[in-house]
């Protein structure tokens, strides 16, 4: 399987690892509460949190992931659901070393230019499905302004924070957050710094937020 593949499916290197989903871990969910090393599993490296009010939940996505694009929905709920008491932080994947890195980075410009002019949560859906339904390649700045501007963003603004310093910034830091967190599938979500769980941790893409309500309740748990 070369990078490609594994890159394109939710278990990335896991599955070159061997592991494969447990149809009976899904369901075992709503049997018993998830369980540290099966659903999830706790960062050999701690990170730091950005926020202190609320739990952070950190999600690392691909736009060219079909699986990033199947948890997208379900997680904006979520995160809808938890509006009060979790703060939701997208951070767009670059494999270090990948025949695709440099598409993921230009996925990532995409994203914060998009994050920057406060359209992510217009134009997130948009994108995966331009890219996943329409094939559109998006990975290079007149490509990505060109889709932008049918999507009604003024091609100038669109340019000007496209080519940004800031811009330039934040995927590098993406790239370095991507290694800081251990990575190694897609989609990941870390809460609080500390627990990750993933498609084939939680059973399915559909039983991560389970898995994400019990860690969020664990967290503030321990903050009370």
């Amino acid at each position: 399987m070369n990078s490609k593949s594994l890159l394109r499916s939710t278990v990335l290197l896991a599955v070159a690892a061997g592991i494969v989903a447990s149809p009976v871990q899904a369901g075992a969910l709503s049997r018993q509460p998830p369980a540290e090393g099966v659903q999830f599993v706790k960062l050999d490296h701690p990170q730091p949190v950005r926020e202190s009010a609320r739990t952070e939940a950190v999600e690392f996505f691909w736009y060219d992931c079909s699986h990033s694009q199947q948890l997208e929905q379900p997680l904006v709920g979520w995160a809808e659901r938890h509006r009060a008491d979790v703060a939701l932080r997208r951070v767009p994947a670059i494999w270090p070393g990948a025949e695709e890195a440099n598409t993921q980075r230009a996925h990532a410009r995409l994203f914060y230019t998009l994050d920057r002019l406060g359209l992510v949560d217009q134009l997130q859906i948009a994108a995966f499905r331009s890219i996943h339904t329409d094939r559109a390649d998006l990975t290079t700045e007149d490509a990505a302004t060109d889709w932008a501007v049918r999507h009604g963003v003024d091609a100038l603004r669109f340019r000007q924070t496209y080519r940004s310093v800031e811009v330039r910034q934040s995927v590098d830091e993406a790239a370095a957050e991507f290694v800081r967190y251990g990575i190694n599938e897609l989609p990941t979500v870390v809460v609080q710094g500390e627990y990750r769980t993933s498609p084939t941790k939680a059973g399915s893409v559909e039983a991560m937020p389970e898995v994400l309500d019990y860690l969020v309740q664990q967290e503030q748990l321990r903050k009370h």
